[in-house]
């Protein structure tokens, strides 16, 4: 939502500025369709060129999720916090053994069916499951599954990344094709020497439409995108490390409460709950 209001915002400031100059809005309006044409032809064309057919089909997805509201919350953290104590108590009132078919069969989990918004987040659940299920087996000490989940979260990283860096290069080509544009414009110019300075005068205009289209459209439109993208691939990392952290803590022989509020503790301050918060929460569960 704010990313279709920061967009209005520029636009109404850029055209209105224009405008209220005394700018012929006519020109621009005129050159438009055939300046996007060329511009955004050849983005796409480099888009599709430049990248793997995962990566296009992940920046496809991810654009989507930037015109949606984060995800990660703080009921969502307290829900998550809640599954792992939950889980951890299980473990140690009754054994390790006793979560076995939890980890097996999540789905089919009182624990995990309990806590709808991450039980049913596939990828938080797997990452979860995948290193009880380490735990259940015993044959992995602490620093053994430390290094394991640090691989992991950073091999999610550099993958979630990908599609940022696909639109960040978008936002670096953007200018450069809005001066192919101008150029091609200017070369057009340059044939109709003949005309009278008026028509010159407008065809030249047209032609640096595509200059200010390619530098409009990388800093006020890619840009901000892939920044939005890249502020939710890092969320979805704090998440992992949440996880990682209170089961770390629990292997290293934290009782249940403590060891969620070691991963209560590397959550961003504006989504962490506080101590009393998640303890209510807890207990309330």
């Amino acid at each position: 939502m704010f990313v279709i209001v920061g967009w209005l915002v520029i636009l109404v400031c850029v055209f209105g500025v224009y405008i209220f100059h005394g700018g012929n809005i006519k020109v621009i309006l005129t050159a438009l369709p055939f300046e996007m044409i060329t511009i955004g032809g050849a983005t796409i064309g480099a888009f599709l060129a430049n990248n793997q057919m995962k990566v296009v089909k992940a920046t496809m997805k991810g654009l989507g999720e930037c015109f949606k509201g984060s995800k990660y919350s703080k009921d969502r953290y307290m829900e998550l916090l809640a599954l792992l104590y939950d889980i951890l108590q299980k473990a140690r009132k009754e054994g390790l053994m006793a979560i076995e078919k939890d980890v097996e069969e999540p789905h089919d989990s009182a624990i995990f069916n309990k806590y709808a918004t991450v039980g049913s987040d596939h990828h938080v659940v797997e990452f979860i499951t995948d290193y009880l299920r380490m735990m259940v087996s015993g044959n992995l000490n602490a620093h053994e599954i430390e290094s394991l989940m640090d691989n992991e979260i950073d091999t999610h990283h550099h993958e979630a990344h990908a599609p940022v860096a696909a639109i960040q290069r978008i936002a670096g080509g953007l200018p450069a094709f809005g001066i192919v544009a101008a150029v091609l414009g200017v070369v057009n110019t340059m044939g109709s020497v003949g005309q009278p300075p008026a028509v010159l005068g407008g065809m030249i205009g047209s032609a640096l439409v595509g200059t200010f289209l390619g530098i409009l459209l990388a800093y006020a439109f890619a840009e901000p995108l892939a920044g939005i993208l890249e502020q939710k691939v890092e969320e979805g990392g704090k998440e992992l490390q949440c996880i990682k952290t209170t089961l770390l803590a629990s292997m290293q022989g934290y009782n249940p409460s403590t060891a969620i509020e070691f991963g209560r503790k590397v959550l961003f301050s504006l989504d962490r709950p506080t101590f009393a918060e998640l303890e209510a929460h807890v207990k309330k569960k």
